[in-house]
């Protein structure tokens, strides 16, 4: 396809769903050698965010990049500006692929469009009308979507991210013909569509879900016996190729099929089920955070039958339902709990939760319940400045967060009853699943949770386990050897799964050969050993262990050191102390092995059982100078890294700057506050783990220091129990190590902490102390710190004097230091205490300095606050017409900043002066963006918003 119409005469298109092409208006652009064009692949497809040259050399080169590539890269670069801004000055910035911190983005929205973006555009389009009932408007749109494609996507483009975006496209691709073939049948085109079912089959034979469409567009177009063909070769090719039997859905059109009933019957019966269980408007938001179930999931027939009796066979249950499933490591109690629950999701239209609560970590690091509560309350919408403080008040919150909810909840790997009952739904209509080593008694007994103890399969499903992963035709070549497999691996679904990928892995190997060196395995992890060798879990581990790779071998080691529930791959190079691009590929190893789970992309957690074989590994292998050499990367990557996020999330502030790394720890830079959110945001409790670990292992500096750079994001995000945890260890190890200035700024957070969860006097008694230690050390920033806090501390309580005093000797220290970024900020802050008073025209002047000082250093994210604080005082004056200039000032500098809440939060102030002008239609477009915005956040204040606009229509 050629249909290439720019939008204006000096746009980029790119073409990406096929070989690389780009246009600069209507003349076509030569891109290059290979590798440019995968270094511009990455620009695009990371959509204007920052690459850095460590992503590049990893996208282009993975992990043999040739001497000298950081160069090689810049060059690529310095071609491609000059090819996709022909026409840009000599000396001028450029505009398009713009320089970010070490890396590089394509910027240029709305004059860079690709056929991906009308791709995507065309199925999201698509997928509204369809769910609408509108086949007849979706199908054509995906046509024209699919029309698009002119063969591979990125075809002749190198490289791994290259190869892995291909993957990708083409998954999307199918899944959009997947679609039209739907929508097409939806409007009775039968057997207009078979010739496409056909060549889609035959390009993806194991694809049981297209020859289910085939098999419907052959039935419904009168041809039955070719139907029932398509099944028998689908049977055929699914018995042959995986040794596994076609799953339910395509067995039950087979069934309708054969029986020559109406096939869509499946349909009518989920139509009926969608009007006896009819979904509701979504408050806030649908959390959907079940893990992905496991696709070679067979067996267990009796306890899942056990189970599914807990519901009704229609409606919903009189009260809330708690199933508990308990027994020993590695029987497959969350295997188990996560397939059942992916099977009844449907009933539950309020969507599911998950959490992993940890319950027998190695290093006694259980989830506490008031995390785990909060974590649930932002899933389900609550802002997490907005989850109350204490446990108690949290769990009645969440109770009623659930009230008239259907949500199905799985709380996985639980300690005990305790941990157990803050988190159970106070009303019917939930489904709760609870997954344990320990029978929780007290939970049978108080909750009248229905128990059902997993033991190990039966032997014939241990064996078909064992064929689902190997192969049918493989296990039956050799009956006696699988036997003894299944046997010597105790009939335990771990153990069976890492023989299977070592078997997998190596298809020469006979059975009888991987059997026999089980037997000649010796050894047990202590809390797992039954006497023989088929219940020796070591036995297992240690064989799969020592075939690794040696680099392997000594990261499984390493991350057995990690403290937190789970590693990124930045960490675990630390850790191991290799480049990144090569703990990736040992990362893929050990997952391949099935050794190390990847939870989510990029992020990894080992099983209880692995992890403390490999921790045993590391305490008789590794020596105690290797072990804490180790531990020292892992934590200066750790303090390192938080205090660059802290930088990139207020750039203005005077950090106090960690010493030189003595390790080559990698540590990650960030281009822009997002970024830096996104990783604060995945690592949140790993850090606040890194803080107590590093602090219980000897290294006080890196303790207090991986506290305060984690301030910023703490303070801003409303984390104040992690805030107050942390300080608290932060203060200890300072204390230990005789730094002043760490205990100062360690008691200043637990003060913050303090005042904001109302704890009035101990926040003043920290603050107090911190002062102290400022003034005595002669650190001005730290009193100037001080003092704010202090400040903030009596706004609170409503002493403005004592704030304003406060402020004064803020403001003094600011103007001697020369801190024109902190002097703004004490003057926004002073306006906002007039404003508290009612002096709103004394609260005006302090704006209007504060906004001439931000605007002279750049800084937009103090200006936009500061114009906000002026609107409002100019409001509440009633002047309004001034106070809409400002409010729409504002929310256009936190739009361009990407702060999408506080652009809310803005646009909430200028609905009510154009309210107050009378200009209705400007408020109601204001408050709109304004409920656009929170309801995309699934903010609860989303609920505010739609209250004034009803208000609004009412009566004006």
């Amino acid at each position: 396809m050629e249909a290439y119409d720019p939008p204006a005469a000096h746009a980029l298109r790119f073409a990406l769903l096929g070989p690389l092409r780009a246009w600069h208006g209507n003349t076509e652009l030569a891109l290059g050698s290979p590798q440019q064009r995968a270094v511009l692949t990455l620009l695009l497809l990371r959509r204007g965010q920052a690459v850095s040259l460590a992503d590049l050399v990893d996208g282009v080169w993975d992990a043999d990049p040739p001497t000298g590539a950081v160069p090689v890269l810049r060059t690529y670069v310095s071609r491609l500006r000059g090819l996709l801004e022909p026409d840009r000055e000599p000396g001028s910035p450029p505009r398009t692929v713009v320089s970010l911190g070490d890396g590089y983005a394509l910027r240029g929205t709305g004059t860079v469009t690709s056929d991906l973006d009308d791709f995507q555009d065309h199925v999201r389009r698509a997928e509204r009308h369809r769910a609408a009932g509108d086949h007849g408007a979706a199908a054509p749109l995906l046509r024209t979507a699919l029309d698009l494609w002119r063969g591979t996507a990125l075809a002749g483009v190198p490289g791994p991210y290259a190869q892995a975006e291909r993957t990708r496209l083409a998954a999307l691709r199918l899944d959009a013909q997947q679609s039209w073939l739907r929508a097409e049948l939806a409007l009775g085109h039968h057997a207009a569509v078979v010739p496409d079912l056909l060549a889609l089959r035959d390009a993806h034979p194991l694809r049981e879900d297209v020859c289910e469409l085939l098999m419907l567009a052959l039935y419904r177009g009168g041809r039955q016996a070719e139907a029932l063909e398509v099944y028998a070769t689908a049977r055929r090719t699914l018995v042959d190729e995986l040794g596994i039997e076609p799953g339910p859905s395509l067995r039950a059109l087979h069934a309708r099929v054969l029986a020559g009933e109406s096939p869509d019957t499946g349909a009518q019966t989920r139509t009926a089920a969608a009007r006896a269980h009819p979904p509701r408007p979504a408050r806030t938001t649908r959390p959907s955070q079940l893990p992905s179930d496991l696709p070679t999931f067979t067996g267990r027939r009796g306890e899942l039958d056990q189970i599914a009796r807990l519901l009704p066979t229609e409606g919903q249950p009189d009260a809330a339902v708690i199933a508990l499933v308990d027994g020993m490591a590695g029987a497959g109690k969350t295997t188990l709990a996560v397939h059942w629950a992916h099977r009844v999701a449907d009933r539950f239209p309020d969507g599911s939760l998950f959490v992993n609560l940890r319950g027998h970590d190695r290093d006694g690091s259980v989830l506490d319940p008031s995390d785990a509560l909060t974590a649930f309350l932002v899933a389900l919408g609550t802002a997490a400045h907005a989850v109350p403080d204490g446990l108690d008040a949290q769990a009645a919150l969440y109770r009623s967060v659930l009230a008239d909810r259907r949500v199905l909840i799985v709380l996985d790997n639980a300690r005990d009853t305790e941990q157990v009952r803050p988190l159970l739904p106070g009303t019917p209509g939930c489904l709760t699943v609870v997954t344990s080593r320990n029978r929780l008694s007290g939970l049978v007994a108080g909750q009248g949770a229905h128990p059902l103890t997993l033991g190990p399969p039966t032997a014939a499903e241990a064996r078909e386990m064992l064929a689902r992963r190997l192969g049918a035709a493989r296990v039956e070549a050799e009956p006696a050897a699988a036997d003894d497999i299944v046997a010597l691996c105790a009939r335990l679904p771990l153990t069976l799964a890492v023989v299977a990928a070592r078997a997998a892995h190596h298809p020469e190997f006979r059975l009888t050969d991987i059997a026999a060196e089980l037997k000649e395995s010796h050894g047990s992890l202590d809390a797992f050993t039954g006497g023989e060798v088929g219940t020796d879990v070591r036995a297992v581990f240690s064989w799969s262990y020592q075939a690794l790779p040696p680099a392997t071998a000594d990261l499984f080691r390493r991350l057995s050191l990690h403290p937190g529930p789970d590693i990124g791959t930045a960490a675990a190079s630390a850790l191991a102390g290799v480049p990144r691009g090569r703990a990736r590929a040992l990362l893929t190893e050990l997952t391949g092995a099935s050794l190390l789970t990847e939870r989510d992309p990029g992020r990894f957690v080992f099983h209880d059982l692995l992890r403390a074989y490999a921790a045993e590994a590391a305490e008789a292998e590794d020596t105690d100078g290797e072990r804490g050499q180790a531990l020292l990367r892992m934590y200066d990557h750790y303090l390192h890294t938080a205090h660059h996020a802290a930088s990139a999330l207020d750039p203005f502030r005077q950090m106090l700057p960690p010493p030189p790394a003595t390790t080559d720890s990698a540590p990650r830079r960030f281009t822009d506050r997002a970024d830096a959110t996104a990783w604060l945001r995945a690592e949140r409790y790993v850090l606040r783990a890194v803080v107590g670990h590093a602090a219980a292992h000897g290294h006080d500096d890196h303790a207090w220091r991986t506290a305060y750079a984690l301030d910023v994001y703490f303070n801003r995000l409303g984390f104040w129990q992690d805030l107050m945890e942390i300080n608290g260890v932060a203060l200890d190890a300072a204390r230990s190590a005789g730094h002043l200035t760490g205990q100062a700024y360690a008691l200043c957070g637990l003060g913050f902490a303090h005042a904001q969860l109302g704890h009035a006097d101990r926040a003043l008694a920290y603050q107090e102390d911190a002062l102290a230690l400022f003034e005595e050390t002669g650190d001005t920033p730290g009193q100037a710190h001080a003092h704010r806090a202090l400040a903030y501390r009596a706004n609170k309580t409503g002493a403005y004097d004592v704030a304003l005093a406060h402020f004064a000797r803020v403001g003094e220290l600011y103007r001697a230091g020369h801190d024109v970024s902190g002097e703004a900020g004490v003057l926004n802050q002073v306006a906002w205490t007039y404003i508290l008073m009612g002096e709103h025209e004394r609260a005006l002047e302090r704006c209007e300095r504060g906004i001439a000082l931000y605007h002279g250093i750049g800084e937009a994210y103090g200006e936009a606050s500061t114009r906000d604080t002026l609107g409002y005082a100019l409001h509440h004056l009633g002047r309004d017409r001034e106070a809409i200039g400002c409010f729409e000032a504002s929310a256009a500098l936190f739009r361009e900043i990407g702060d999408h809440y506080l652009e809310a939060d803005v646009l909430r102030h200028l609905g009510a002066s154009c309210r107050a002008v009378g200009d209705l239609d400007a408020a109601r477009t204001a408050w709109r963006r304004a409920l656009t915005l929170l309801a995309e956040a699934g903010h609860p204040e989303a609920d505010d918003m739609r209250a004034s606009l009803r208000e609004l229509g009412a009566g004006g």
